[in-house]
């Protein structure tokens, strides 16, 4: 069996490790070589191509002992991980990839290989993609959330707290005061956070071709809550693109509208879920030094108010 070269471990990646997760990350890193050697083995994988990587695992296209086509994903085991199997197992392949097998020890994933070369990114026209996405998201929020899932009335808590604090870190205050509407406008739902199991990074590049259906999802971090609170990563698709029309405002209308009526979402609430996603994003921003909010943010935000 061919075996994983330290060589091959993407650079990004391991940037990503040790921004985030600091000695422990770095040690993870260096065990890559061995982790995906023992599972390789212990599956009994062919290693089937070059190796992939986001910013929170790596990737090999593998073969089967049988010869089917798989993926082998590697990542170092937290919450995030534990949810991804805890939601992988509950729609059991269902419009999303399929978990072929698992350890949860290493939290590593043997997976159905899709088209990853061909994305939803690849369709030209806007309104086939958001609509494809948007049937393929109600498919995926129909499903219940299961025990062991976040919740999102937990996380909606924890925003609110840190708000204050993250205000003093703004300089301008117009965005300090744009901080302030979007908290509000979770406080007001935070008392009905929803059960339903959201992806929470449902976007074109997360929605890949497949021979068995037509489009499936792949990547969840499932959460359980409310479905509007999963339409940000959509709406920001393909965000350079969209800023480059020069018609910001009417393309994020236009998505809300899509996957909203699809979705069979109450707008206001819908809205106010979205405000959420912005309200965290920023607070991660802010967390990481940023002191102005992001320019997407704000025209986000401008979007959802204005026809």
């Amino acid at each position: 069996m061919s075996t994983l070269e330290a060589g091959e471990v993407p650079q990004h990646l391991a940037a990503s490790y040790a921004t985030s997760f600091g000695e422990e990350g770095r040690a993870w890193i260096a065990g890559l070589p061995a982790l995906a050697a023992e599972m390789l083995e212990r599956w009994e994988l062919e290693r089937d191509g070059t190796a992939g990587a986001g910013e929170a695992s790596l990737v090999l296209p593998v073969l089967r002992r049988d010869g089917t086509p798989a993926v082998l994903k590697l990542q170092m085991p937290r919450q995030e991980t534990t949810a991804a199997l805890i939601g992988l197992r509950a729609w059991d392949g269902k419009w999303m990839v399929r978990l072929l097998d698992h350890d949860p020890v290493s939290s590593s994933m043997l997976l159905e290989r899709l088209e990853a070369a061909r994305t939803l990114a690849s369709i030209s026209n806007d309104d086939v993609a958001m609509s494809t996405l948007a049937e393929l998201h109600a498919r995926l929020v129909a499903v219940p959330a299961p025990q062991g899932l976040r919740s999102l009335g937990e996380i909606a808590s924890e925003m609110l707290a840190r708000v204050p604090q993250a205000i003093t870190s703004l300089s301008d205050s117009a965005d300090r005061q744009l901080l302030r509407n979007w908290a509000s406008a979770v406080a007001e739902l935070a008392d009905e956070p929803g059960d339903r199991m959201l992806h929470w990074d449902l976007h074109y590049d997360n929605v890949l071709a497949a021979q068995r259906e037509p489009w499936i999802a792949i990547d969840p971090e499932p959460l359980a809550g409310d479905p509007g609170f999963d339409l940000w990563p959509a709406l920001d698709s393909k965000w350079d693109g969209v800023v480059a029309k020069g018609d910001t405002l009417r393309i994020v209308r236009r998505r809300f509208d899509l996957l909203t009526d699809v979705l069979g979402l109450d707008r206001a609430r819908a809205t106010g879920w979205t405000l959420g996603r912005l309200l965290q994003n920023s607070l991660w921003d802010i967390d990481d030094g940023e002191t102005r909010l992001a320019p997407s943010a704000i025209a986000m935000a401008e979007s959802l108010f204005k026809r």
